[in-house]
């Protein structure tokens, strides 16, 4: 009689009572950096970002998952039933922070990672994941090209001019700006910055704004969120010169990835309405969709400035 081996699937979003053998490597402490610097990672990006296989990669994501170093929010069980083959979703952990609290020195504010991904909703989850998409293909465009050298994030603020930041995001800004004769002072956060430095040494930066076409486009209390006060204090800050002096930049463009063209047409129209003495105006806005986006090279993709006009990245 022919003996029947089955084997025990481990579970998908609960750790299992027995992992598996585990040792941690180097290669598994970049996977746990990169989860610390994105916040929420797909399967995928973590295969391109590192430039390994997707096979051994979801392999040590389900040894690290195990062993407690990094989470899978369940979040992810609101769309798993519709889309079970969608890539992971992988977020740092408890036991990931205080590895690298020990390898790194890093100062986390709240170590308290786990809670804060069983907190995490799906929408605040996609948008983040969104922002990767965008960086992951950026990255990879850059990589196709040899005049080219991708200034991230972390290289920027190490260029700060000032480093006695102490917002927990150093790229948030406070900004007032003057609406019907009445100053307001609000922040203003990018969802990603980044540079591209040339062959000659030149340099270019910007800053990006996702959006889901949540956001309201316009309102008529500035006190409230809406594309166009972000519009307007993006220019406040290219007029004031803060970029100059908060990041040590000559100049930067805002890159905008919107839902669809309705809402770029409808954006466009509030920022041509809107005045802030000393700044760029409606050029220093570059604008596409999701849509026309996906796969597409970031650099060389077709973007459409402020003024209604072809713009490239390089």
């Amino acid at each position: 009689m022919q003996e029947i081996v089955t084997t025990t699937r481990r579970p998908r979003f609960r750790r299992a009572s027995e992992p598996p053998a585990f040792r941690l490597t180097d290669d598994d402490v970049v996977i746990i950096r990169q989860l610390a610097r994105h916040r929420f990672l797909r399967s995928t990006h973590i295969a391109a970002l590192d430039g390994r296989s997707l096979d051994r990669t979801n392999d040590r994501l389900s040894r690290l998952f195990h062993a407690g170093y990094i989470d899978r929010p369940r979040a992810q069980l609101d769309y798993y039933p519709t889309a079970g083959s969608a890539p992971m979703v992988y977020a740092l952990a408890d036991r990931g922070a205080r590895l690298l609290i020990e390898r790194d020195g890093i100062d986390f504010a709240n170590v308290e990672w786990s809670r804060k991904n069983r907190q995490a909703g799906r929408p605040f989850i996609e948008h983040q994941l969104e922002i990767v998409d965008f960086y992951v293909a950026l990255q990879r465009a850059v990589a196709r090209r040899g005049n080219l050298r991708l200034i991230h994030p972390d290289e920027i603020v190490a260029s700060f001019p000032d480093q006695s930041f102490s917002e927990r995001n150093p790229f948030a800004l406070r900004v007032k700006i003057s609406h019907q004769g009445v100053t307001h002072e609000i922040g203003l956060v990018p969802d990603l910055v980044f540079g591209l430095t040339f062959a000659d040494g030149s340099r270019r930066c910007f800053m990006v704004e996702i959006d889901r076409g949540t956001m309201p486009i316009a309102r008529r209390d500035i006190r409230q969120t809406s594309l166009e006060r972000k519009m307007h204090a993006y220019l406040t800050v290219h007029a004031t010169k803060q970029h100059e002096r908060q990041f040590g930049w000559k100049t930067f463009r805002v890159l905008t990835v919107t839902a669809d063209e309705h809402r770029v047409r409808s954006t466009l129209t509030e920022l041509r309405k809107l005045r802030v003495a000393g700044s760029q105006g409606p050029s220093l806005f570059f604008f596409t969709t999701r849509s026309e986006l996906c796969g597409t090279d970031p650099l060389s993709h077709v973007w459409q400035d402020g003024n209604g006009r072809d713009a490239r990245l390089i």
